[in-house]
């Protein structure tokens, strides 16, 4: 819990996406072991799923490819417990609720809090689910991290009451990477929540580079890059990649 909060203090947060086995294994194991030489301050790491209905067109290609090589909870679980002693920076799930509940939701949560998980971005958690999974993560000491957009602003109360760690406010309507919505709309989002919640308010889904994420750390608390480094995995690795990511903000 507390590395979420340190990755806002005092700064603006760069937030990365990843799939995790995308292109490889030793590849996201290499990603993983940069992260703190990186310009990033939190990571957000995909668990692979055959219907990832919230992801673009990319992502979506991406995790379809990684779980069809065979990549799955526990692998990942594996690359994790091999790196936590050499990452500092705090890594988040976003993982889809069908594989959580599939693996077993407390197994999964105490699992992921013993290889060095922060915290779960779910997006398509149900509501009636969302008490069991809070408590679990209170249990473990990790952060269940609320997602709202500019269509449902109206349910925030009820979904900030469940939250912890940080807000993650979806900055498109639709699927991940596609067009962002309105800049008034997205400020006036931002605003409300800020009034509602002490909780950091990050902005993802449509924010595609340096000039979008600096637009977007004017008014919250950070910025999410997905689509776009999802890309510069295919392409680069080591220091290259660092070196590239560290552009997009």
């Amino acid at each position: 819990m507390d590395k979420i909060a340190r990755a806002f203090e005092g700064k603006k947060a760069n937030i990365g996406y990843i799939v995790a086995g995308y292109p490889s294994l030793e590849h996201t194991k290499e990603f993983l072991l940069n992260l703190d030489a990186s310009s990033l301050d939190l990571l957000e790491l995909g668990i692979p799923y055959s219907d990832p209905l919230a992801d673009g067109k990319l992502i979506a290609q991406a995790s379809f490819e990684t779980a069809a090589k065979g990549v799955n909870t526990d692998t990942i679980f594996e690359i994790l417990d091999e790196v936590k002693a050499d990452v500092k920076k705090p890594i988040v799930f976003l993982v889809y609720y069908n594989i959580v509940f599939a693996y077993g939701v407390e197994k999964f949560i105490k699992r992921s809090g013993e290889v060095g998980i922060s915290g779960f971005i779910i997006p398509d958690l149900p509501f009636e689910e969302c008490e069991e999974v809070r408590s679990l993560c209170d249990k473990f000491k990790l952060d269940l991290i609320p997602l709202i957009s500019v269509t449902s602003a109206g349910r925030a109360d009820k979904i900030l009451s469940v939250g912890s760690g940080f807000i993650y406010a979806l900055g498109a309507i639709g699927v991940s990477g596609s067009q962002r919505a309105s800049e008034e709309r997205l400020k006036s989002l931002v605003a409300s929540l800020k009034q509602k919640s002490d909780l950091p308010v990050a902005v993802g889904f449509g924010v595609k580079n340096a000039q979008d994420a600096n637009l977007v750390k004017s008014y919250a608390d950070g910025a999410i890059i997905g689509t776009q480094i999802v890309k510069l995995t295919a392409k680069f690795s080591g220091d290259e990649l660092v070196s590239q990511i560290e552009k997009l903000f």
